[in-house]
């Protein structure tokens, strides 16, 4: 069975008080391993969440903005003092969240959640791109629509870009000719009832690209709210075929970290990297801080290939 082992007990990354933007949390980094280094983009937030009211209320408004931090080793990081993304508009007039980054050709790619807090399901799917990581433009929205937990397929397939999305409470894929329209939408991955995926399922990262198809990681919230993640192997030449899925969980809340931050048991991916040989997964832990927890990609190919249908 697939496990991800914990390469840090406590965070790699936790807020910043004297810095406004990210003085609550950090959580939630999307990642590229790229040159050596590993680049993460993580949300900052500068107040606390409270969703408790029907609708948002300018005096309780939190804003996410996206951070930048880099390492050679995978768990130790230095970050940059300001955000590389922040809000632009009003469809992100409560901020950027959730990035997931990939890189096709020689342009890097962010896709994110634009939240313009009119309401709590204003939320758009968008995108922008950077050729050096640091210098970002587009703030595009990509989807117009209630979307969340998008990211790109790290090249084309049959001659197309590939999204995956998600309208709740499944994982979708689509395709576009240009980034822009995008076609061919279907459900590729469905919650399994009574168990720790019944409520709803999204993906963490990006797809990476094995010879036995295409390891996807993703997250999974059962019926009392508890997120955990898990592994499905997509088909190399059709994703919208999945290969095989681990039935178990590959990581849950167990830290107390993890277990009572803002948000309570909660670990959320939107990022992972293969290096030396392994898959580091980059988590946020109760919606406050950052961990890493890392497998074999042998061992992951091992376990879905052997459940594969």
């Amino acid at each position: 069975m697939i496990r991800l082992k914990r390469l840090s007990e406590t965070p790699i990354l936790a807020p910043i008080w004297d810095h406004e933007w990210e003085r609550e949390a950090v959580f939630n980094a999307g990642a590229i391993y790229d040159n050596g280094l590993v680049h993460l983009f993580y949300r900052g937030a500068n107040n606390r969440f409270k969703l408790t009211t029907e609708q948002p209320r300018e005096a309780d408004k939190f804003v996410s903005s996206i951070g930048y931090a880099v390492s050679a080793d995978g768990v130790h990081f230095a970050r940059f003092d300001e955000p590389v993304l922040t809000g632009v508009g009003e469809q992100e007039a409560w901020g950027v969240e959730d990035p997931r980054v990939t890189k096709i050709g020689d342009t890097y790619y962010m896709l994110y959640t634009a939240f313009g807090g009119r309401d709590w399901y204003d939320y758009r799917p968008a995108i922008c791109w950077s050729q050096n990581l640091v210098d970002w433009q587009g703030h595009k929205v990509l989807l117009d629509e209630p979307n969340k937990d998008v990211a790109l397929f790290p090249e084309k397939i049959g001659g197309r870009y590939a999204l995956l999305h998600r309208r709740e409470p499944d994982i979708w894929i689509a395709f576009s000719e240009d980034l822009e329209s995008w076609t061919d939408h279907q459900v590729i991955m469905q919650p399994s009832p009574g168990g720790w995926e019944s409520k709803k399922i999204g993906i963490a990262g990006p797809p990476h690209k094995t010879e036995d198809g295409w390891v996807l990681f993703y997250h999974a919230v059962d019926a009392n709210h508890v997120y955990r993640l898990g592994a499905a192997l997509l088909d190399l030449a059709d994703p919208t075929r999945v290969v095989a899925r681990q039935a178990e969980p590959i990581l849950e809340p167990e830290s107390s970290w993890e277990r009572f931050g803002l948000v309570p048991n909660v670990v959320f991916s939107c990022g992972s990297v293969e290096k030396d040989g392994g898959y580091y997964v980059y988590y946020g832990g109760g919606d406050s801080s950052i961990g890493v927890a890392a497998v074999d990609k042998s061992t992951v190919l091992y376990y879905l290939t052997r459940e594969a249908k």
